[in-house]
């Protein structure tokens, strides 16, 4: 995998360095080469190539030595510590960092980093002060964590970098296993410094490399196990430091060009901070290089060393460039060269002033270090608080944004947010997203068809989203839009945002609209067609053809404001699975519920489609949590009002494409919703049409067996025609409703017609009617089915079928009938269609019964017709179970039935194993020869399965009560028909192999079967409630959708319905139960009302965390850390005020000392005797 790929192309890129030339040391009398490397280390190639040494007196890397394929890489465990891996790398001093850059973050899968820290100095035995460890342990460390930067150091067991190594440990000890954010510390040291450097070496790659470090508490030169990754700069010298300095500025500058966030779609660069601590006189020249390409360092005053130096040079540039300061630095006295060297680094340094910062350990804690990062990387800029918010956006600090800038002191504008807002949107950042909508940020202006189009570009590769609209895109282009999409990527690029995504696809409108209709199917219509000037009802050919030809051009739309803004921004972060930034759209919309049960249902069909298993697990429970919060809404606007709740489950959206909530419900399985008593409220008055809920069944049977009754009081009905529509109008609307409705405008035509047809309608159109009435005609069916069986089923013809049978092939046929309607009644038909166990079951029974009535027309075939008549006859009977799930007893038992059929299944998966591998074994053991499959079989497989029930012969098995008289082992008598004898020689082992068959059929599958059937039962029982009234739903919804007569009367129905919709295209009135359309004005009205409801709900869950045990826990320590956050600002004023007081008790003896000394003085002429505080005696002296 990973490993043979870097394998493979690492040698190939990375180099190492070898010296190749030996320049003689000095210092060392020959032994060394300048390198550090001892004269034997050089090849003889090398040796006799010297002949330059005597003029040669400076080794130089580029000069004198050679790059070579390195053999230092892969992964690295440290002995004796924890199992994680480190990696490391050798590399020549000239590499590129593009190459480096692209390993640490694609084939190490290191994270980008949002900011980086390079720490400088303090290398060596130089002990670090208390205060500065501090800093690095409390205040990089943490600022690491909660800002995503990358440290980089020496990465060695010494100074800064064990410093360093020991608060990343400490971090990791201290943070939550759930925490996400890690400090990510990466270590370039130089090669040659390294110890035990050669446990590394292995030319193809060590995965991973065994590295013992020294058990001592003392500073090495050992690489700390606590870094991330290792850069092992190759100069080709050996034990000589700073080779790593140039390439180490190098990747600064690099990285300080690659953009933020994900795939680099961030608004700002990465930014880069190099932090000196002490160091020698070569940081320096580090930081001089480093300044050139405007890096910005933050130097600590008092670390000692360079740093103090640098203080000074910042203080008082004359004062100090004469170099004392830096001979103290470097630890010995510079040559007159070498004070010259320094005072043109200290005068560069000085120029770019502007780019370093001092760092007081007084005046700044490390508390507040990345506040200071923060100030240090802005304060050069042109519109700092602009770039402020930008790195605050990047980091995810928006405890910084908010008290530092959104306190009330900055007016901000919507230019100065628009940007930093987009980077929130790409990568995931909904708290930023919040906070810039609370302060003023307008969704409206913002959100373009331009910018929503460029956030679908922005999708991640690796997501199910991503997959399908390149699907629809690749689509798209294959029917010739490529221009299109070329031309839409360019324009993309106008603003800021999209110059962040100028890399990725160009997904329009479209694709996005194609996909959701992919996933809602055909609950909404397609969403964004008005904008790409598209009808709804167009077919997919000419969408396609027309979106090409209409991309060609200039796309004004996209400078369009989208009309639902946080709906879109919704469905976006749906589509990503993103959690809290849904959550946070969620709560912005109007349509709570719809949007929240829309969402239940796109995040539940992309689970289905998810490969990974842990993200398919967050999206079902992301979904759940939606269906849990449109549940909990509605429960509120149930209580609120209950007129309104109604209207809120059957009204069509605009923003949802023409969906209901109830279809939205039903089409993402939401039982937990349907459990709801508001819509089992709507769903009883529904249930019982015009009639009163409340109704006894009784009376109903009484009313279809007897009609006359209802037109009395026998049976009840509601008085007026709004209750059905559940509407909240007042009595003036309610009377332009009754007289201003029409076909035109999609309501159904109103026409007055007598009290004994409207009451006669009313009562038989109601589907609690319509059930019963089938349910009476499907008995009567089966009895006449049972009839025909049993008694008058005639021989083929000319002498049957009997007239019965005639008519039960007419009701078939009527059952037929209506099997079609349904069918073409439906919404993507085949797929809708047979989704349903139901439909399946019907369809079953219909094909047998037209297969048999085909067989049983002959003579050939009569026998056959016959037998499969009766197993349909089961089929049909077993139908009588969907009917019986309205009951709310039985409902709930049905489900468990089904839900242990399928228990059964596996069961008998087990059951046929055993069964077969005993069945073989036996039949092997008992009989050596028979040649007659049939009776093979029976021994195999039926005998086996009766010793389950008891049924053992032992005859057949033990050979001592076996008879041998009618046997015989001839194998020409045997195909004679003559029965096999039993083989004696292994009877023993039959007995032994039926006692163990016996004991785990009997024991073990059986009792795994009942505690399967148990489980499954207590799960569903638990649930029973909420299952049962989903099934009530669609029971509901089919019988309401049924014609009014049953078969076989129902073809009345049917050409009345056909003429009704076909000729006379009038709608029905049942439509307007599951689905109305209001005006915008009511729309409106409701909306309000339900986001009313959805605040309080808001309000009332947010009350209720704060009171939780977790909040209280987490103000309490937000509490303590203020306290001790100020009595550390009150010790610290303490110890000021000491100071203060012991220099004032010193100014005052010295004033003392000074007015006594001018007193015995005659030098001067006192006039008035000096000033005396109250309460104090008169000095002697002046007396």
């Amino acid at each position: 995998g990973i490993f043979s790929l870097l394998q493979s192309w690492i040698p190939k890129m990375i180099k190492k360095r070898v010296c190749t030339t030996f320049v003689e040391d000095s210092f060392s009398n020959g032994a060394l080469c300048q390198c550090g490397a001892p004269q034997e280390m050089h090849t003889r190639v090398a040796m006799e190539d010297c002949f330059g040494t005597a003029i040669v007196n400076q080794w130089d890397s580029a000069q004198h030595s050679s790059e070579y394929p390195t053999d230092a890489f892969g992964a690295l465990q440290f002995a004796g510590t924890s199992k994680r891996q480190s990696r490391f790398l050798r590399l020549s001093c000239d590499t590129q960092p593009d190459v480096v850059y692209k390993l640490l973050t694609t084939d190490w899968a290191i994270p980008r980093p949002n900011l980086v820290v390079s720490v400088a100095g303090g290398e060596g035995k130089m002990k670090l002060k208390s205060w500065v460890r501090d800093v690095l342990r409390q205040g990089l460390v943490r600022a690491a964590q909660s800002t995503g930067a990358w440290i980089l150091t020496g990465g060695l067991r010494e100074g800064v970098g064990r410093c360093v190594g020991e608060a990343v440990k400490d971090h990791k000890a201290a943070a939550s296993s759930f925490s996400c954010s890690t400090v990510i510390a990466l270590g370039i040291a130089p090669w040659g410094m390294v110890q035990n450097r050669e446990q590394l070496v292995n030319p193809k790659g060590s995965f991973p490399a065994k590295y013992y470090v020294p058990n001592t508490s003392r500073d090495s030169h050992s690489l700390d196990g606590n870094y991330e990754a290792f850069l092992l700069v190759d100069d080709g010298t050996v034990g000589r430091s700073g080779g790593e300095a140039a390439f180490r500025a190098s990747l600064e500058d690099f990285i300080s060009h690659q953009r933020t966030g994900i795939w680099g779609s961030g608004s700002i660069e990465i930014p880069v901070l190099c932090m000196l601590i002490a160091g020698n006189a070569n940081m320096l020249k580090r930081m001089d290089l480093s300044l050139r390409t405007s890096i910005p360092w933050l130097v600590l005053e008092g670390s000692g060393g360079a740093a103090d130096f640098i203080c000074d040079l910042l203080e008082d540039f004359s004062s100090s460039s004469s170099g004392p300061p830096c001979a103290e630095a470097a630890g010995q006295v510079p040559s007159h060269d070498l004070q010259e060297h320094i005072r043109d680094l200290a005068f560069s340094i000085y120029q770019k002033r502007d780019l370093v910062t001092i760092y007081h350990e007084e005046q700044e804690g490390p508390d507040d270090f990345d506040t200071v990062l923060l100030r240090v990387l802005v304060r050069d800029l042109a519109s700092p608080h602009t770039e402020e918010l930008k790195l605050a956006v990047t980091w995810n600090r928006v405890d910084i944004a908010k008290s530092e800038l959104f306190n009330g002191d900055i007016q901000w504008k919507y230019d100065d947010l628009k940007d930093s807002f987009t980077d929130a949107l790409l990568n995931d950042k909904p708290q930023f997203v919040r906070l810039f909508t609370e302060n003023g940020l307008n969704i409206i202006n913002y959100l373009t068809y331009g910018r929503l189009e460029a956030l679908y570009s922005s999708v991640s590769d690796n997501s199910v989203a991503c997959a399908l609209l390149q699907r629809r895109l690749n689509e798209r282009q294959e029917s010739g839009g490529s221009a299109s999409s070329l031309q839409m990527a360019r324009s993309l690029t106008a603003e800021g945002m999209e110059d962040a995504l100028s890399g990725c696809r160009a997904f329009t409108l479209y694709e996005v609209s194609r996909v959701l209709s992919d996933i809602l199917g055909d609950v909404c219509q397609p969403f964004y067609y008005d904008p790409l000037e598209l009808d709804k009802d167009i077919s997919t050919r000419r969408a396609l053809k027309k979106v090409n030809k209409f991309l060609k051009g200039r796309c004004k739309y996209r400078e369009e404001s989208c009309p639902s803004p946080w709906a879109a921004l919704f469905i976006w972060a749906v589509l990503q699975n993103r959690r809290e930034m849904a959550t946070f759209f969620w709560e912005m919309v109007k349509e709570s519920v719809l949007s929240a049960l829309g969402a239940c249902k796109i995040l539940r069909e992309l689970s289905r489609l998810e490969e990974d298993t842990e993200t398919e697990c967050s999206m079902e429970e992301l979904a759940s949590k939606f269906e849990s919060l449109a549940h909990d809404v509605y429960r509120k606007c149930y209580e609120s009002s209950e007129c309104r709740s109604f209207t809120l489950l059957i009204t069509k959206s605009t923003v949802w494409g023409g969906a209901t909530c109830l279809q939205m419900a039903s089409a993402a399985d939401a039982r937990l919703f349907f459990s709801n008593d508001g819509v089992q409220s709507l769903l009883s008055q529904i249930w019982w049409g015009d009639m009163e809920s409340n109704t006894q069944i009784w009376k109903l049977f009484l009313a279809i067996f007897f009609p006359p009754l209802i037109y009395s009081t026998f049976v009840s009905f509601r008085v007026t025609i709004l209750s059905t529509y559940c509407l909240p109008l007042s009595e003036q609307e309610e009377i332009e409703y009754n007289v201003l409705r029409s076909s035109p405008n999609g309501l159904f035509v109103s026409r007055k017609c007598p009290f004994l047809v409207s009451r006669w309608r009313q009562f038989w159109i109601a589907p609690v009617t319509v059930f019963f009435v089938n349910v009476l005609m499907y008995f009567l069916f089966l009895f006449l089915f049972a009839f025909v069986l049993l008694v008058d089923f005639k021989p083929p013809p000319p002498f049957g079928p009997a007239p019965t049978e005639l008519v039960l092939y007419f009701w078939a046929f009527t059952l037929v009938c209506e099997e079609i309607r349904k069918f073409f009644s439906m919404s993507r038909r085949m797929k809708t269609y047979i989704q349903d166990v139901w439909n399946k079951c019907d369809l079953t029974a219909l094909l047998l019964f037209v297969i048999a009535l085909v067989c049983r027309m002959f003579e050939e075939s009569y026998q056959v017709g016959r037998a499969i008549l009766s197993l349909d006859f089961l089929v049909f009977t077993l139908r009588l179970i969907h009917i019986f799930a309205i009951h709310k007893q039985m409902g709930p038992k049905i489900i468990i039935v089904g839900k242990m059929v399928k228990d059964v299944f596996f069961f008998l998966f087990f059951l046929a194993v055993w069964l077969l591998a005993y069945g073989v074994t036996n039949q092997a053991l008992l009989y050596s020869y028979d040649h007659r499959p049939y009776w093979v079989l029976r021994r195999i497989f039926y005998r086996p399965y009766l010793y389950i029930f008891g049924q053992i012969p032992l005859n057949d098995i033990d050979v001592a009560k076996a008879d041998a008289g009618n046997c015989t082992n001839n194998v020409t008598l045997i195909h004679a028909g003559y029965e096999p004898c039993m083989n004696m020689y292994t009877n023993w082992l039959v007995i032994v192999l039926l006692v163990v068959y016996l004991l785990v059929t009997n024991i073990l599958l059986i009792n795994l079967l009942i505690a399967m059937f148990s489980h499954t039962f207590s799960k569903v029982q638990e649930n029973s409630d909420i299952y049962w009234k989903y099934q009530r739903y669609k029971l509901i919804v089919e019988y309401h959708s049924r014609p009014s007569l049953p078969p076989p009367f129902i073809l009345l129905s049917h050409l009345h319905l056909f003429i009704k919709k076909k000729i006379r295209k009038i709608p029905s009135i049942k439509d307007y139960r599951f689905a109305l359309e209001l005006s915008s004005r009511k729309v409106n009205r409701l909306t309000t009302w339900e986001a009313i409801q959805k605040e309080c709900f808001l309000t009332a869950q947010n009350r209720i965390q704060r009171q939780s045990d977790t909040e209280r826990l987490k103000r309490t320590s937000s509490k303590v850390d203020n306290v001790l956050k100020q009595m550390a600002e009150i010790r610290d004023n303490d110890r000021r005020l000491k100071v203060l007081e012991s220099e004032l008790a010193y100014c005052t003896s010295v004033l003392s000392w000074m007015v006594e000394a001018v007193s015995q003085s005659n030098a001067v002429q006192v006039t008035r005797p000096p000033p005396v505080l109250k309460g104090t005696a008169v000095p002697s002296y002046v007396s």
